[in-house]
């Protein structure tokens, strides 16, 4: 998937809407807002410092120290350069002098220093590239390790969220360029920062050493790289922004892809012929997303270009001046020597003092969204002292006057809606698609806390219940159930962690399914991986899957049972198999189910008829039959089906 690479990689602070008018972050209107910035910035170089610390201090500490180091190298170098070329002068003048008058004198002293001066420059080459080695690899293994690091508090926090984070496209587009900056950012962000301390290091140094050849020297070597920084620094304001405004664009992009390379799609994809139009969709998003990449890039490159021109006609005068007092006598050539090199590294180090700012701010704008991301709080919470979760319950389940209504919506899923679950009871919900099923099954497993009204279990509000602990009693199968592409036997564990090795409960848990007959029968037994994604898997049939997830739910062994369209992909005969059985499976269990399917819901102790969001219709089959209402009307419309 394309992101933003290299120059494009530029940014705008943290929070700023992506609609807004880019300022230059160096216009006098918007100083005010970049020093803000600087400041965020500053104050985040220790968060992320916290970060990596926290990945591996050993390797932190490595790259601190190597960094360090490799600063001081530079003019130790230079200067040892002057020194050699001054003393190989001085040898060189006095062999004239040697040849003039025979005097022998002083030659041996200076190859001396000569040889030791060559020594000294050896060992100071060498320690610079062990530097550099070591630096290299302890960047690279923390780089490693920091991924793994923040990708696992990324999941780890994601874990922590509510269902309806996942159901916003914002957090998603978060979510994704979270995901994408974890890799490499923190990392890269702390590196910058050693390495603009390595860099302020060997500029200070460097600038020492002009100074002994005239502070308007070193000055202009000072000053020159910084029409360049200036002219460039504007557009990380706009690569940010523009990243921001292109999320949904990449998040898009991934799903096209997506959906031509996942095996859940291809089926569909191939019979309706969809390739070329998802390919061609994708085609255009990625010229549109190339073209807007393309024109900052070319322009901040050709603008960099053109201002760092001036550098170096600046360099060159600078040079012609220095060189002409070399020629009169007013420099050695040692200095003039130390200057071609020390005013060379003076403008480079100082624009990658600059850069490395400009660097870590950019770092800090992008770092900020993975931030962002992990102060994010779930509303659904622990409460500071949980009631206990009774086994068993003895007060059932109640819904009083519950109202919930989707984020961003005006629209209620359920409207003051209140019934009951006695222990043992199987209960129905029946309604048209939208009547507000599904999310009675989820304000009941407390993934959603009502607007108005109360869910109690056991008598007491959901709430004052730890949720951990709360939904290890409820077993879960959605109509849209996962297909974990892991071992049979790790399908069917997953519904109780701590029995995953207990082979004779999964087993139990596979029969009360149905699933033990599909699973015996694959190539290794329960050892065989599901699906098609890996080495070695066997794919199922949608109803095979189906009685797996069903396993999976019977396998928690919870006091209530929800089971949502859990027949939808069976044929007659596993549905009726089932439901044969379900009073037995269920027997001192609360168990409610959704369903289409009139054969079944007629089984059930209690049936619950919604239309909107709001209950309309409770009782038996029978007692809702003789009151012909909306339950009558639909039976017999689905019966008529069948005649």
């Amino acid at each position: 998937m394309p992101g933003p690479q290299g120059g494009a990689e530029l940014g705008v602070p943290p929070g700023a809407s992506s609609n807004q008018t880019v300022q230059r972050p160096w216009s006098a209107t918007s100083l005010r807002a970049f020093q803000r910035s600087v400041s965020a910035t500053l104050r985040g170089i220790p968060r992320v410092m916290r970060l990596v610390w926290g990945a591996h201090r050993g390797l932190t500490l490595g790259l601190a120290l190597v960094t360090l180091l490799q600063g001081a190298v530079p003019a130790t170098q230079v200067y040892l350069s002057k020194l050699l070329i001054d003393e190989v002068s001085a040898a060189a003048g006095l062999a004239a002098e040697v040849r003039r008058v025979g005097l022998l004198q002083g030659a041996g002293e200076s190859v001396r220093m000569i040889v030791i001066l060559v020594a000294l420059q050896l060992v100071v080459g060498a320690l610079a590239s062990l530097f550099q080695t070591l630096g290299n690899i302890f960047q690279q293994l923390l780089q490693e390790r920091s991924a793994i690091r923040v990708q696992t508090m990324l999941m780890e926090h994601a874990n922590r969220l509510d269902l309806a984070h996942f159901e916003s496209p914002e957090f998603y587009d978060k979510l994704q360029q979270a995901q994408q900056q974890s890799a490499f950012r923190p990392t890269q962000m702390v590196s910058g920062t050693f390495a603009l301390v390595r860099t302020l290091i060997t500029f200070l140094s460097m600038v020492g050493l002009l100074l002994r050849l005239g502070w308007i020297v070193a000055l202009i070597a000072l000053l020159s790289p910084l029409p360049s920084f200036i002219a460039t620094s504007r557009y990380g304001w706009q690569g940010f922004q523009l990243m921001r405004r292109q999320s949904p664009s990449r998040r898009l992009m991934n799903y096209l892809t997506t959906l031509l390379t996942t095996d859940t799609f291809n089926k569909e994809v191939k019979i309706f012929g969809l390739g070329s139009y998802f390919t061609s969709r994708y085609k255009r998003l990625a010229q549109e997303y190339y073209e807007e990449n393309r024109k900052l890039l070319v322009r901040r490159y050709l603008m960099g270009f053109l201002w760092g021109s001036l550098t170096i006609v600046t360099t060159s005068a600078t040079f012609l001046y220095v060189a002409l007092l070399a020629v009169a006598g007013r420099l050695s050539i040692g200095d003039l020597t130390l200057f071609v090199q020390a005013a060379t590294s003076v403008q480079q180090n100082f624009q990658s003092v600059l850069t490395g700012l400009q660097g870590v701010y950019e770092h800090n704008l992008y770092l900020d969204t993975i931030f962002d991301l992990l102060d994010t709080e779930p509303e659904i919470k622990r409460p500071e002292r949980p009631a206990p979760v009774r086994r068993p319950f003895t007060q059932g389940v109640e819904f009083r006057n519950v109202t919930y209504r989707y984020p961003n919506s005006d629209k209620v899923a359920t409207k003051n809606l209140s019934f009951r679950i006695e222990p043992g009871e199987t209960v129905a919900l029946v309604g048209r698609n939208g009547a507000g099923k599904t999310t009675i099954v989820k304000l009941l497993a407390r993934l959603y806390d009502p607007v108005e009204g109360q869910v109690l279990i056991d008598g007491r509000d959901v709430r004052e219940y730890d949720p951990v602990e709360l939904r290890s009693q409820i077993g879960v199968i959605f109509q849209d159930y996962a297909q974990y592409q892991l071992s049979a036997r790790e399908n069917v564990g997953v519904g109780k962690l701590e029995e995953m090795d207990d082979r004779h409960s999964i087993e139990v848990a596979a029969r009360q399914g149905g699933a033990d007959s599909v699973i015996e029968g694959l190539p290794r037994g329960y050892d065989t991986v599901l699906g098609k994604w890996f080495d070695g898997g066997h794919q199922l049939s949608g109803g095979e899957w189906q009685k797996v997830a069903l396993s999976r739910a019977f396998m928690r062994d919870a006091q209530i049972l929800i089971l949502d369209e859990p027949t939808s992909a069976l044929d007659a005969q596993a549905e009726y198999d089932l439901f044969a059985r379900m009073k037995e499976l269920t027997r001192g269990k609360m168990s409610l189910f959704i369903s289409h399917r009139f054969s079944t819901v007629r089984m059930a102790d209690k049936i619950l008829v919604l239309e909107n969001g709001e209950l309309i219709e409770q009782g038996s089959h029978e007692e809702l039959m003789l009151l012909g209402g909306r339950y009558s009307e639909l039976f017999e419309l689905q019966a008529a089906s069948y005649r």
